[in-house]
């Protein structure tokens, strides 16, 4: 038999331009896809929670005096706890599915936005926080407060209590590529979140009611998913800097 052709040693080692530009590419093309998880979980909240809330007579829902979870309560009764309030909410399934549809797209946002985020112990630690606090609505949505109270209550804690370190994290660990001052107000969302957080549980109010207070507490991290979300879509910020696509 003739031998063959020679081969060239190693050539399937050898990485070209292309296959470079293909290493580059893919975090870009998943980052995106975060984007867009985000953007479309937290506008079908808000959506849902008008739409829900609407659905409320006699009487209406009210920002200040209702808490957000009030609108998933499957029964109809009056509730003591924390502030008096009658609770019937016709649409709680739409809520209960838009919390859990919400808390599973801001953790699958934070799991693929990996170029948005500094590689050091900041960023990893504000996107674990951040899935946590997705982790939390989830919990939230399956677990209506009457219920189970106790799984409704830890999905709350890790919403606004690891989702609010989390993005205080995330002025941190945003990636340099972000503008700087697009990181500190991420970092002060953070800290007024967290502030709030302690009004809400100590029942001080500040005029805002308990609900009111609460929200303060609870939406500064779906604010700033889908700003954040719409920047990076419409290329408003960078997605990813220089100095991460040579990693």
């Amino acid at each position: 038999m003739r031998p063959g052709p020679p081969t060239r040693s190693g050539s399937s080692d050898r990485s070209g331009p292309s296959d470079r530009r293909d290493q580059i590419a893919r975090p870009k093309y998943f980052a995106r896809l975060g984007y867009f998880a985000w953007v479309v979980g937290v506008a079908q909240f808000f959506v849902l929670h008008v739409v829900v809330e609407s659905a409320w007579h006699s009487p209406a829902y009210s920002w200040a005096r209702n808490n957000i979870s009030d609108l998933g309560n499957v029964h109809c009764a009056l509730q003591s706890d924390p502030e008096p309030r009658y609770i019937c909410s016709p649409e709680h399934g739409l809520m209960n599915g838009s919390f859990i549809a919400l808390g599973a797209l801001l953790a699958v946002g934070a799991a693929l936005t990996g170029p948005l985020w500094r590689k050091g112990a900041a960023g990893v630690s504000a996107r674990l926080l951040l899935a946590g606090g997705g982790v939390g609505f989830v919990l939230a949505g399956l677990a209506p407060s009457d219920v189970d109270e106790n799984q409704h209550a830890l999905g709350a804690l890790l919403v606004m209590g690891a989702g609010n370190i989390g993005l205080t994290l995330a002025g941190a660990g945003l990636a340099g590529s972000v503008p700087r001052a697009l990181r500190r107000l991420t970092g002060l969302l953070g800290v007024v979140a967290i502030t709030a957080l302690g009004l809400f549980l100590s029942e001080r109010y500040l005029g805002l009611g308990m609900g009111g207070m609460e929200r303060v507490a609870a939406f500064p991290i779906l604010v700033w998913a889908l700003v954040i979300g719409a920047l990076a879509i419409f290329r408003l910020i960078p997605a990813i800097s220089r100095e991460e696509c040579n990693h």
